[in-house]
């Protein structure tokens, strides 16, 4: 039998060890799936830049505008 000194883990414990392991597993699985993708597809993402290409412009536009009532 268990010892005093040995707690079990609580149902919390045990669901978020479980829901950890799980997105794990998906995480693992999705970039498995993606990297096939992209070796079928002979791309690189990002793509990579090209010299002697300007950057995009940056927006000098506030990001919020008030609005006029």
């Amino acid at each position: 039998m268990n010892s005093e000194n040995e707690a079990l883990p609580t149902l919390r414990e045990l669901e978020n060890q479980v829901l950890a392991e799980g997105r794990e597993w998906t995480r693992q699985r999705l970039q498995q799936k993606l990297q096939e993708q992209a070796d079928r597809h002979g791309g690189v993402f990002p793509p990579e830049r090209k010299e002697g290409l300007a950057s995009a412009k940056k927006n000098n536009a506030p990001a919020k505008r008030r609005r006029r009532h």
